[in-house]
């Protein structure tokens, strides 16, 4: 195992964190986890050097903290740093923030959090956050030892992410959405170099995009690009490797379901370093990045001028879905995103006015696509 720097800390954490998100279950049922399978893997990677646990409120439908305390007995719990995550959303008044972590650690089996996360911080909800005094009460859980330290995982803007950012003297750590394929998407590179320039630890979570990353066999057009290598890589392993390949990275979560995940992961951290890709490595990922974009059949540029729509239809996220699908033949992921929609923002909703036609700087014919989007979404 590789080890890196934790932001300010004069701890290193290791190259590989193990995301408990996406655990093994049985009969496809996210409540069940199979507990024989997934403590035998979390184990297997402490055994071999990983050294970060990750975990939230709601993962496996709220089973994911008390299995999570369940695995690292037997001293495991000792071995590395735990970290769990706020339910923002669930957050009404100042007295919720103690009922939250009060059960937290009672889930956990702990009687401290190492890192503890505001969970997904957008705009709205981390106004209201802060409002209610979430920071002056973080400091005095800190300050009573039943908080390590304080961070926040993030989906909004880069400019939502640097006012959070720049908000608090006690953060520790961001984690972040970032991968080769979304550079610019949210906080993206900007806001992994902003944060660690105020030396910050960085947090990476979807590194394969939900697995889409790491498909085997690629698109054609993708995998004749790897093929050029010199040296040969899974798809994986590339994703990875570009990420631990960048010294503001501090470590990379991956959400395993197998043991063969874990395996891979753990040798690809094994190999891991800053700067240990060369520059024809990184042209070719440039390359790869470019050769998934092409797949996206619909030109939208998300420059937001088709809304608001009067209908409510939320047209540049649906094209984002849609385009998603098809660069990763990834219908199932797409469906699922698509059901995330309030059923007033999705495309059976257009009502054929040319409203967003007659404003878009790109000539798409949105009334089609987004017909054609409702067919294979909204599809059962």
């Amino acid at each position: 195992m590789q080890y890196r720097t934790f932001g300010k800390l004069d701890w290193r954490p290791s190259a590989l964190g193990f995301g408990a998100m996406r655990l093994p279950v049985i009969d496809h049922d996210m409540s069940r986890i199979d507990e024989e399978e997934a403590t035998r893997m979390i184990r297997h990677a402490i055994d071999h050097g990983v050294n970060y646990v990750d975990t939230a409120y709601p993962y496996h439908q709220q089973q994911g903290e008390p299995f999570v305390g369940r695995a690292l007995r037997d001293g495991y719990r000792e071995r590395v740093r735990l970290a769990t995550k706020m339910p923002t959303w669930l957050i009404e008044k100042p007295e919720d923030f103690d009922r939250y972590l009060a059960l937290q650690l009672e889930r956990l089996q702990v009687e401290r959090i190492d890192f503890y996360l505001l969970h997904a911080l957008e705009a709205a909800r981390w106004a209201r956050l802060r409002d209610l005094g979430v920071l002056d009460w973080a400091e005095r859980q800190m300050a009573a030892g039943l908080i390590g330290y304080l961070g926040f995982s993030f989906h909004d803007s880069f400019e939502v992410f640097k006012e959070i950012v720049d908000a608090c003297d006690h953060w520790t750590l961001a984690q972040i959405q970032y991968n080769y394929m979304d550079v610019d998407y949210q906080a993206g590179q900007r806001g992994l170099r902003y944060a660690a320039a105020k030396g910050l630890a960085v947090v990476i979570m979807e590194p394969l995009r939900g697995g889409q990353l790491a498909r085997v066999p690629p698109p054609q057009a993708v995998a004749a690009l790897w093929a050029t290598a010199d040296r040969q890589r899974t798809p994986a392993d590339w994703a990875l490797q570009w990420l631990w390949n960048q010294p503001e990275v501090s470590l990379v979560l991956s959400g395993m379901s197998t043991m063969q995940q874990v395996e891979e992961n753990l040798a690809s951290a094994g190999r891991s370093g800053v700067g240990s890709l060369s520059a024809e490595e990184l042209a070719l990922i440039e390359r790869v990045r470019a050769a998934y974009r092409g797949l996206s059949p619909i030109p939208c540029t998300q420059c937001r001028y088709c809304v608001p729509c009067p209908n409510g239809v939320e047209i540049p996220r649906i094209f984002e879905i849609y385009n998603d699908v098809m660069m990763y033949n990834d219908p199932r992921t797409g469906r699922m995103l698509y059901g995330w929609l309030k059923e007033t923002q999705r495309a059976d909703q257009c009502v054929e006015c040319g409203q967003c036609q007659d404003a878009c700087p790109q000539g798409i014919p949105i009334i089609e696509w987004l017909k054609k989007a409702h067919a294979l979404l909204g599809a059962e």
